[in-house]
Protein backbone atom coordinates (compact mmCIF):
# COMPACT_ATOMS: atom_id res chain seq x y z
CA UNK A 1 0.00 0.00 0.00
CA UNK A 2 1.27 3.62 -0.83
CA UNK A 3 1.89 6.06 2.19
CA UNK A 4 -0.28 8.89 2.37
CA UNK A 5 0.87 12.41 2.03
CA UNK A 6 -1.78 15.48 3.11
CA UNK A 7 -1.36 18.99 1.95
CA UNK A 8 -2.68 21.69 3.72
CA UNK A 9 -3.05 25.19 2.85
CA UNK A 10 -2.68 28.08 5.40
CA UNK A 11 -4.51 31.35 4.96
CA UNK A 12 -8.39 31.13 4.58
CA UNK A 13 -7.95 27.07 4.47
CA UNK A 14 -7.02 26.07 7.95
CA UNK A 15 -7.04 30.29 9.75
CA UNK A 16 -10.09 32.16 9.30
CA UNK A 17 -7.84 34.99 7.65
CA UNK A 18 -4.77 35.65 6.10
CA UNK A 19 -1.66 35.48 8.09
CA UNK A 20 -0.19 38.28 5.55
CA UNK A 21 -2.59 40.75 6.19
CA UNK A 22 -2.95 39.68 10.02
CA UNK A 23 1.09 40.37 10.31
CA UNK A 24 0.09 43.86 8.43
CA UNK A 25 -2.64 45.17 10.84
CA UNK A 26 -1.29 43.72 13.72
CA UNK A 27 2.36 45.85 12.73
CA UNK A 28 -0.22 48.79 12.35
CA UNK A 29 -1.81 48.52 15.63
CA UNK A 30 1.40 48.19 17.37
CA UNK A 31 3.05 51.45 15.78
CA UNK A 32 5.43 49.71 13.77
CA UNK A 33 4.12 50.20 9.80
CA UNK A 34 1.82 53.56 9.35
CA UNK A 35 -1.65 53.24 9.03
CA UNK A 36 -1.96 56.19 5.69
CA UNK A 37 0.26 54.73 3.54
CA UNK A 38 0.03 50.96 4.49
CA UNK A 39 -3.55 49.47 5.16
CA UNK A 40 -4.73 50.46 1.25
CA UNK A 41 -1.76 48.58 -0.13
CA UNK A 42 -2.43 45.74 1.65
CA UNK A 43 -6.11 45.41 1.03
CA UNK A 44 -5.35 45.80 -2.45
CA UNK A 45 -2.62 43.45 -2.06
CA UNK A 46 -5.21 40.80 -0.75
CA UNK A 47 -7.73 41.46 -3.10
CA UNK A 48 -5.26 40.77 -6.06
CA UNK A 49 -4.20 37.53 -4.93
CA UNK A 50 -7.62 36.26 -3.42
CA UNK A 51 -8.27 37.29 -7.56
CA UNK A 52 -5.27 35.19 -8.89
CA UNK A 53 -4.19 38.24 -10.20
CA UNK A 54 -1.25 39.56 -8.14
CA UNK A 55 2.30 39.41 -9.61
CA UNK A 56 3.65 36.76 -7.77
CA UNK A 57 6.87 38.26 -6.97
CA UNK A 58 5.62 41.50 -6.28
CA UNK A 59 2.86 39.62 -3.86
CA UNK A 60 6.10 38.44 -1.96
CA UNK A 61 7.96 41.36 -1.72
CA UNK A 62 5.52 43.76 -0.25
CA UNK A 63 4.98 41.34 2.41
CA UNK A 64 8.29 40.25 3.37
CA UNK A 65 9.62 43.83 3.36
CA UNK A 66 8.03 44.30 6.56
CA UNK A 67 10.31 42.33 8.28
CA UNK A 68 13.22 44.53 6.41
CA UNK A 69 15.97 45.76 8.42
CA UNK A 70 15.53 43.57 12.06
CA UNK A 71 16.99 40.31 12.93
CA UNK A 72 14.54 37.21 13.94
CA UNK A 73 15.60 38.12 17.28
CA UNK A 74 14.57 41.31 17.40
CA UNK A 75 10.95 40.18 15.95
CA UNK A 76 10.70 37.28 18.09
CA UNK A 77 8.77 39.18 20.95
CA UNK A 78 6.06 40.33 18.24
CA UNK A 79 5.86 37.45 16.59
CA UNK A 80 4.94 35.33 19.96
CA UNK A 81 2.10 37.99 20.31
CA UNK A 82 1.18 37.89 16.86
CA UNK A 83 0.57 34.04 16.90
CA UNK A 84 -1.23 34.18 20.47
CA UNK A 85 -3.51 37.49 19.93
CA UNK A 86 -4.31 37.20 15.94
CA UNK A 87 -3.48 33.90 14.94
CA UNK A 88 -4.53 31.34 17.53
CA UNK A 89 -8.09 32.82 18.03
CA UNK A 90 -9.14 32.75 14.00
CA UNK A 91 -8.19 28.88 14.04
CA UNK A 92 -11.82 26.68 13.44
CA UNK A 93 -11.83 23.72 15.51
CA UNK A 94 -12.94 21.37 12.59
CA UNK A 95 -9.50 22.46 11.12
CA UNK A 96 -7.29 21.07 14.16
CA UNK A 97 -9.17 17.99 14.17
CA UNK A 98 -8.87 17.36 10.46
CA UNK A 99 -5.11 17.57 11.05
CA UNK A 100 -4.95 15.94 13.74
CA UNK A 101 -6.90 13.23 11.89
CA UNK A 102 -4.25 13.01 9.51
CA UNK A 103 -1.36 12.80 11.99
CA UNK A 104 -3.18 10.12 14.37
CA UNK A 105 -3.63 8.12 11.10
CA UNK A 106 0.68 8.72 10.21
CA UNK A 107 -0.10 10.64 6.91
CA UNK A 108 2.99 12.70 6.10
CA UNK A 109 1.34 15.81 6.95
CA UNK A 110 2.55 19.33 5.05
CA UNK A 111 1.39 22.66 5.48
CA UNK A 112 2.09 24.58 2.08
CA UNK A 113 1.42 28.32 2.13
CA UNK A 114 2.29 31.46 0.24
CA UNK A 115 3.15 32.89 2.92
CA UNK A 116 6.56 33.66 4.45
CA UNK A 117 8.13 30.84 7.04
CA UNK A 118 8.97 33.70 9.48
CA UNK A 119 5.34 34.40 9.82
CA UNK A 120 4.29 31.16 9.12
CA UNK A 121 6.33 28.03 11.45
CA UNK A 122 4.83 29.06 14.85
CA UNK A 123 1.38 27.98 13.19
CA UNK A 124 2.46 25.04 11.66
CA UNK A 125 3.97 24.48 15.18
CA UNK A 126 0.61 24.63 16.55
CA UNK A 127 -0.86 23.17 14.86
CA UNK A 128 1.69 20.19 15.06
CA UNK A 129 2.23 20.06 11.83
CA UNK A 130 6.44 19.08 11.51
CA UNK A 131 7.02 19.96 7.77
CA UNK A 132 6.19 23.74 6.59
CA UNK A 133 7.11 24.80 2.60
CA UNK A 134 6.41 28.35 2.90
CA UNK A 135 8.50 31.67 0.80
CA UNK A 136 11.43 32.23 2.37
CA UNK A 137 12.63 35.35 3.36
CA UNK A 138 16.20 36.15 2.76
CA UNK A 139 18.38 37.41 5.34
CA UNK A 140 21.89 39.21 5.06
CA UNK A 141 24.62 39.61 8.26
CA UNK A 142 21.54 38.15 9.74
CA UNK A 143 19.17 40.63 9.38
CA UNK A 144 15.81 40.70 7.02
CA UNK A 145 16.74 41.65 3.89
CA UNK A 146 12.78 42.35 2.88
CA UNK A 147 12.95 40.20 -0.16
CA UNK A 148 12.76 36.59 -0.73
CA UNK A 149 15.09 33.45 -2.04
CA UNK A 150 14.86 30.51 -3.76
CA UNK A 151 11.19 29.71 -5.40
CA UNK A 152 8.22 31.09 -4.31
CA UNK A 153 5.20 28.70 -2.75
CA UNK A 154 3.24 30.04 -4.51
CA UNK A 155 0.88 28.62 -7.70
CA UNK A 156 3.24 26.31 -9.74
CA UNK A 157 5.85 26.37 -7.05
CA UNK A 158 4.05 24.83 -4.64
CA UNK A 159 4.33 21.77 -6.77
CA UNK A 160 7.86 22.45 -7.37
CA UNK A 161 9.01 23.36 -4.07
CA UNK A 162 6.70 19.59 -2.70
CA UNK A 163 8.70 17.72 -5.64
CA UNK A 164 11.58 19.19 -4.24
CA UNK A 165 11.04 18.42 -0.94
CA UNK A 166 10.09 14.71 -0.98
CA UNK A 167 13.09 14.66 -3.67
CA UNK A 168 15.20 15.38 -0.69
CA UNK A 169 13.34 12.42 1.46
CA UNK A 170 14.46 9.91 -2.00
CA UNK A 171 10.23 9.97 -2.40
CA UNK A 172 7.90 10.75 -5.36
CA UNK A 173 4.86 12.62 -4.95
CA UNK A 174 3.07 9.57 -7.34
CA UNK A 175 4.33 7.40 -4.63
CA UNK A 176 1.82 8.52 -2.16
CA UNK A 177 -2.36 8.44 -2.20
CA UNK A 178 -2.20 12.46 -1.60
CA UNK A 179 -4.59 15.07 -0.32
CA UNK A 180 -4.69 18.61 -0.80
CA UNK A 181 -6.51 20.95 0.85
CA UNK A 182 -7.22 25.08 -0.16
CA UNK A 183 -9.30 27.77 -0.74
CA UNK A 184 -7.81 29.28 -3.61
CA UNK A 185 -7.63 29.95 -7.28
CA UNK A 186 -3.90 30.06 -6.69
CA UNK A 187 -3.62 26.41 -5.73
CA UNK A 188 -5.15 25.05 -8.75
CA UNK A 189 -1.96 23.55 -10.02
CA UNK A 190 -1.28 22.18 -6.50
CA UNK A 191 -4.88 20.57 -6.53
CA UNK A 192 -4.58 19.20 -10.23
CA UNK A 193 -1.23 17.55 -8.91
CA UNK A 194 -2.32 15.56 -6.21
CA UNK A 195 -4.94 12.18 -6.38
CA UNK A 196 -7.49 13.77 -3.91
CA UNK A 197 -8.45 17.63 -4.28
CA UNK A 198 -10.41 19.33 -2.02
CA UNK A 199 -11.82 22.64 -2.11
CA UNK A 200 -12.25 24.37 1.51
CA UNK A 201 -14.30 27.60 1.89
CA UNK A 202 -13.56 27.77 -2.29
CA UNK A 203 -13.18 31.41 -3.67
CA UNK A 204 -15.90 31.82 -6.13
CA UNK A 205 -14.05 30.35 -9.20
CA UNK A 206 -12.27 27.65 -7.58
CA UNK A 207 -15.70 26.44 -6.30
CA UNK A 208 -16.67 26.05 -10.44
CA UNK A 209 -13.56 24.36 -11.03
CA UNK A 210 -14.75 21.66 -7.99
CA UNK A 211 -18.52 21.78 -9.09
CA UNK A 212 -17.64 21.47 -12.66
CA UNK A 213 -15.10 18.07 -11.74
CA UNK A 214 -16.99 16.39 -8.87
CA UNK A 215 -14.32 18.04 -6.50
CA UNK A 216 -15.09 17.26 -2.66
CA UNK A 217 -15.75 20.66 -1.00
CA UNK A 218 -15.57 21.14 2.81
CA UNK A 219 -16.13 23.77 5.20
CA UNK A 220 -13.95 23.92 8.35
CA UNK A 221 -15.45 27.17 9.75
CA UNK A 222 -17.40 27.81 12.58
Amino acid sequence: MKPRLALFDLDHTLLAGDSDVLWCDFLVEEGVLPRAAFQQRNTEMEAGYQAGTVDAAAFADFYTGTLAGRSPAQWEPLRQRFLREAIVPRIPRAALALVREHLAAQDLVVMTTATNRFITELTAAHFGIAHLLATEPALHDGVFTGHTTGTLNMRAGKVARLRAFLSGRGELLEGFHSTAYSDSINDLPLLEAVETPVAVNPDARLAAIAAERGWRVLGLRG
